[in-house]
């Protein structure tokens, strides 16, 4: 394909790619950085804690819990074996299915998740909706609606499941 044939962008896409990267680049940063600050814990683990949180029994298996979070098996246990040592989360054999392994938050993961949920809930208000308009909430929510089944079509991760809070 010669250059006049090659699919480039406009500039008006090519401004809010580069603006759009910029927030892909700087927010991970942003909220693990606040995260670890006020609740000692990583983005990671609260994401993985919050997700528990949300499950029925507040368990859920190891595998689901991995794709959910966008994660290797192997980053997960990881992840999982430092939360264990915190005592947030353990381990359990699925019932019945002895190769499977279930993720459980304990009373003080989920203590931790509603301790950590405020804080958490106001820096991403701050980050990402302080500056926004209503009008302009809804068209980045459209906006993500449009882009996300496209990148997961299968629905798999946190994100694209409704936001709750944590369940009592």
């Amino acid at each position: 394909m010669d250059d006049d044939q090659t699919p480039w962008l406009t500039a008006e896409q090519e401004e809010a790619w580069r603006s759009l990267m910029a927030a892909i680049l700087l927010l991970p940063g942003a909220l693990d950085a606040q995260l670890q600050r006020d609740a000692d814990v990583t983005h990671a683990g609260y994401v993985v804690m919050s997700a528990l949180s949300e499950t029925p029994e507040r368990a859920i298996r190891m595998s689901r819990l991995a794709q959910m979070a966008s994660m290797s098996m192997s980053r997960l246990s990881h992840l999982v074996d430092r939360l264990e040592q915190r005592g947030w989360v353990e381990r359990q054999p699925a019932p019945g299915d002895r190769r499977s392994t279930m993720a459980v938050l304990t009373e003080a993961g989920w203590e931790k998740v509603v301790a950590t949920a405020p804080g958490h809930a106001d820096n991403v208000k701050t980050l990402i909706f302080e500056d926004l308009t209503p009008a302009q909430t809804r068209q980045l929510k459209k906006i993500f609606d449009a882009i996300v089944p496209k990148l997961d079509p299968e629905r798999r991760l946190l994100g694209c499941a409704p936001a709750e809070k944590p369940k009592q």
